[in-house]
């Protein structure tokens, strides 16, 4: 009887483990930023926007770079918003991205997504799920994916990153309208760890100079990808010496 007993618990604790759901990150809450997506569209039904812009879009590291300044000559749109998600993007996409029908776009978001707890197969499938959403109304323009940045502040979950990275690369590889930017290896130090001169006090978020890093590896790919897309590439300016 013992013995019975014994085999019908162990039977039991086997269907439980295996009818127990797997515990994935909880999605964020997108409509926290529905304020912010209100102000760029209030923006935009007072002030016009350049056609056939390159429209940047995604977390902090967007919103913090004045994209304006460091594109000269480039009609660039910028609309990114603090601590978002792939998937906050992907929210507010018939928003922020698609009415622009811009003709290039240059996204940056994971960063945030990682150190929530998402894995990196999360982050691959959140950027297709953008890249479906444009390529349904904008079948043609080229996205351009700049590779999660590697920081000291979340150094713990570089690994994790860069997978994330390896994935969505070998995506942009197979296909010829995305494009992958590595923009991490310009902000590593010769010990292979982020290089804090390139980086603000929070060892978070670029500062001037990081962003200087980060024009000159993106620069030539927009151009690439204008050009294959039919639109011509602007006249090259210097890059901005300093943020407004």
């Amino acid at each position: 009887m013992a013995r019975t007993g014994i085999c019908l618990f162990v039977v039991l604790c086997g269907v439980i483990v295996f009818t127990c759901p797997q515990v994935h990150p909880a999605e964020p809450q997108s409509n926290r930023w529905d304020g912010v997506i209100r102000q760029f569209e209030e923006w935009d039904s007072k002030n016009s926007f350049a056609r056939d812009a390159v429209l940047f879009v995604g977390s902090s590291s967007i919103r913090m770079w004045a994209t304006r300044n460091y594109f000269a000559g480039l009609p660039v749109i910028n609309r990114g918003f603090g601590g978002s998600q792939i998937s906050d993007v992907n929210h507010f996409a018939g928003r922020i991205v698609l009415p622009y029908r811009p003709a290039a776009i240059v996204f940056y978001a994971g960063d945030n997504d990682i150190a929530a707890g998402k894995t990196p197969h999360d982050v691959l499938d959140d950027y297709k799920k953008f890249v479906a959403l444009v390529r349904a109304e904008l079948p043609k323009t080229p996205i351009i994916f700049i590779s999660i940045k590697p920081s000291l502040s979340r150094w713990s979950v570089w690994p994790l990153m860069s997978m994330a990275n390896g994935l969505i690369r070998d995506l942009c590889r197979a296909d010829s309208r995305l494009y992958y930017v590595d923009a991490a290896n310009c902000l590593l130090s010769s010990d292979g760890k982020p290089n804090s001169a390139l980086f603000l006090g929070d060892n978070l978020h670029l500062n001037a100079s990081g962003y200087r890093a980060w024009t000159k590896v993106l620069r030539p790919v927009i151009e690439k990808a204008l050009k294959s897309a039919g639109s011509p590439p602007p006249p090259r300016q210097d890059v901005a010496k300093r943020d407004s």
